[in-house]
């Protein structure tokens, strides 16, 4: 993309955004990764995913990473949540170390990774009673959960009468439920059509507002990461390492509106700079094939 007016460095941070900043700093750590490094074994010998990654995320924070194909996003959302170990270093949350998956690791899938013999409310209601939450709080909450969602009207019918963006507000609501300390969320809205991923990034950021929980987004598409994120995690890939972590000086509260702002704007082709530097595919030729 190009730019035909002067955009302002995406450095630049008017008053209230630099505010915002300092407050965010000096909220407790919420989730902290050290050190972190993931080496698979293949038939072809070792690969190296992720080298090396360190960060903080504070209390109530929106982070997002992004980074070009290959530069092991899933693989490092898998280890915060506990669901793949890194091969050095460690990941605290709460200052306690991660071993595994447990109730304090919301986790939303692209797939939405509903069970499909239960209805949206008991979907909801299946971590709950997991717990050992009776059935009517198990049920009580689940209603809250679906009414923060949008849901309420849905509670009775099966996830296979949904659309795609119901379903996902529905996995939202059932990681919510459990109350966990941060909410990951693998590539979300990725299958979802353009007009439904616009109202699931309203909900998403409507349900941040209102809740207390600490968002982890992974997302390939620029526009989304500056529109949804406090900060910005920019891998480059082979292996996975931070290229850059960006403070995003778009305001808040966040609206469509602002996707032509001068802010907004010059953070996107900061991060199209980093992924997709200049030159970068100059050397790639594309085959000869003769169709006739």
């Amino acid at each position: 993309m190009s730019y035909s007016v002067q955009l302002p460095s995406y450095l630049e941070q008017g008053p209230a955004v630099s505010k915002r900043f300092r407050e965010l700093q000096e909220r407790p750590v919420k989730l902290r990764a050290e050190s972190l490094s993931k080496t698979f074994q293949t038939a072809k010998g070792k690969v190296r995913a992720l080298r090396e990654l360190s960060f903080d995320v504070h209390r109530r924070e929106f982070i997002t990473v992004i980074g070009p194909s290959g530069c092991g996003k899933t693989t490092l959302i898998r280890i915060l949540a506990g669901l793949d170990f890194p091969t050095s270093g460690k990941v605290l949350l709460e200052g306690k170390k991660v071993h595994g998956p447990s109730a304090d690791q919301g986790m939303v899938f692209q797939d939405y990774t509903l069970f499909p013999w239960l209805t949206v409310k008991k979907n909801v209601m299946f971590g709950l009673e997991v717990k050992g939450v009776g059935r009517l709080k198990a049920e009580a909450e689940a209603r809250e959960w679906l009414e923060m969602v949008g849901l309420s009207k849905f509670a009775e019918v099966y996830p296979s009468q949904l659309s795609g963006g119901m379903k996902q507000r529905v996995a939202i609501a059932r990681s919510l439920a459990n109350r966990p300390e941060i909410l990951l969320l693998d590539e979300p809205f990725g299958a979802l059509d353009a007009q439904t991923r616009s109202s699931m990034q309203a909900y998403l950021l409507k349900i941040w507002r209102n809740v207390d929980v600490t968002i982890f987004f992974v997302t390939h598409d620029l526009d989304e990461a500056v529109y949804l994120s406090d900060r910005i995690l920019v891998l480059r890939a082979n292996p996975g390492e931070i290229d850059e972590l960006i403070e995003v000086p778009v305001p808040r509260p966040r609206s469509p509106q602002q996707f032509l702002s001068p802010e907004f704007l010059a953070t996107k082709k900061r991060l199209e700079e980093l992924i997709h530097p200049p030159g970068h595919n100059q050397n790639e030729t594309m085959p000869m094939i003769r169709l006739t």
